[in-house]
Parts: structure tokens; sequence; C-alpha cells
């Protein structure tokens, strides 16, 4: 697990930093029964019309279907592979649970094929198992994490990223997030122990700007170089700065606060994350 620097053989390799992929054991070859279908909209909404920019191509995707809740209760998961997925930062591991049963997790840092992992009451602290966060031990690293019991975790999936369970209040568990924030969730809420694999994600870099076509990206045009009609900083004689930096919708775009001061998850956070 790493990154490899390319020798300047051409002007796209230059600066190109590439992943190793060494902690993939099954390239190319995905278990079917967990594929399905991505329809791509290129920004367009269901009469046509671009309501996101910059989007469009890339390259064709099957979506592999990961079990996020880790409701599998007492049953007890081999790791069969570790996978590449188009669709995330993170890598993905293939588990067949001992009734038979195969299912994609996110794979955790240092989950290796042929490790057990299991879910629920009473399991032990180890990596890729998943736990309510109300018998986690403190000071733990944990991802995966649930916002409501049940639901499958939301917060930290990407690669590399991680929260901490700091302390335990009433009914509440108050865990630092990734974001640096720090904030209140039940204490029935699944999490799985460990960080998210591929930690190493941050430092690749593509090398050149065909590679943001094949994920889909296409060019983005700066606001300054618009026309007036197009955007609130378009328009003037050469090159004007185009006054204060601000959305296409003209909201302000360093410092503007848009969170809701009325929103009901307010009460849970108890410090903001860092700027």
């Amino acid at each position: 697990m790493g990154v490899r620097k390319l020798k300047p053989t051409t002007p796209g390799q230059r600066h190109k930093i590439a992943d190793d992929f060494a902690d993939i054991t099954s390239p190319n070859n995905p278990e079917k029964s967990l594929l399905r279908p991505i329809k791509k909209s290129g920004g367009r909404n269901n009469q046509g019309k671009m309501t996101m920019r910059y989007r469009g191509g890339g390259h064709k995707r099957r979506y592999r279907v990961i079990d996020f809740q880790r409701n599998n209760f007492g049953i007890e998961g081999e790791v069969m592979t570790v996978e590449y997925d188009p669709n995330r930062s993170a890598r993905i591991a293939l588990v067949q649970y001992t009734d038979g049963e195969k299912r994609y997790i996110i794979c955790p840092n240092g989950l290796k094929v042929g490790d057990k992992i299991n879910s629920g009451e009473g399991v032990e602290p180890n990596v890729g198992n998943a736990m309510f966060l109300s018998e986690v031990p403190l000071g733990t690293t944990i991802h995966n994490i649930e916002l409501q019991p049940g639901r499958g975790g939301v917060l930290a999936r990407g690669a590399g990223t991680y929260a901490q369970l700091n302390a335990r209040d009433g009914k509440y568990a108050i865990i630092k997030l990734p974001s640096g924030e720090t904030r209140m969730i039940l204490l029935t809420c699944l999490a799985t122990i460990g960080s998210v694999s591929n930690p190493t994600h941050n430092l690749v870099r593509s090398g050149k700007a065909g590679r943001s076509r094949w994920l889909g990206r296409r060019p983005r045009v700066r606001g300054v170089v618009m026309n007036p009609v197009d955007h609130p900083m378009g328009g003037g004689e050469g090159k004007s700065s185009g006054g204060h930096p601000r959305s296409r919708n003209g909201i302000p775009a360093k410092g503007y606060k848009t969170r809701s001061k009325t929103k009901k998850s307010n009460r849970l956070i108890i410090e903001r994350r860092k700027k």
C-alpha cells in the first residue's frame, strides 16, 4: 500500500504520482452477485437541462453493493479478497460469512485475506469488527459510524479517514470526527473498529487533464473569465479581479456561514470543525 513516482518519459508522466495497488488481491474480478448497473446523468435532470456543470463522460462503471449496516450479528465472516472500487477512494473487502452469504464492506487499514470479522454485542474490539458505541473502548479509532441506529454508517468512510471515541455522556457517545468537529451520537449506533484503508490516497497526483476526463469531470471554467451575464465575478476589461469571491448564485465563497441557526442537530455539536 503506497504510491510510486513515474519516470518523466512524457509530459503527462512527469508530475504523475500513482497508486501502487499493492494491497489489492483480486484485480478486475468482482463478485457478480454484488454488482449493479450505474446510469450516468451527465449533470442533467429529468427535463434534460444541465443542473450541475462540468460533469459528463468518464469510464463506464458498475456499482458494488456495500454493507454499511453490518447487521449480520453474531455470524463470523472471513475476508476472501481486498478489491479496488471505482466508486470510492477506499478499498473494499469481500467477506464470506459462515452461513454462506457474501458481502462487501469498507476495508479497514490492516485487514488482510483470511482475517475473521464479526459484528454485534459482545465482540472483541479488533480491526474490522462492528460494535455498538456503548461497548467500544474509550480512545479507540473507529470509522463507518452510524448517525441513526440501523440506517448504516455515513461518517468516516473515505480513504485514510477515522474518528475517535472520546467519552460517553448519558445515552450519547462523544466522538471527534475527521473534520475536527466533536459531536454526540447515540450509543445504540454501530461503528467499525480501525481506520479506513488506502491512507496514501491524498498523495496521488493525476499528472494530466485527461485523467480527470476518465473520471467523468469536464473542464471547470473560472468565474472571472466569464461574461457578466454568466457570473457575478465576470466582465471587465483585461485581467480585472472580478470583485469579492462568490459563487454563481452570488453566495460569498470565503467565510460566509450557510448552516441554519435553527438546525435540529446543532444541539448535538459540541465543537465546530476547524476552519
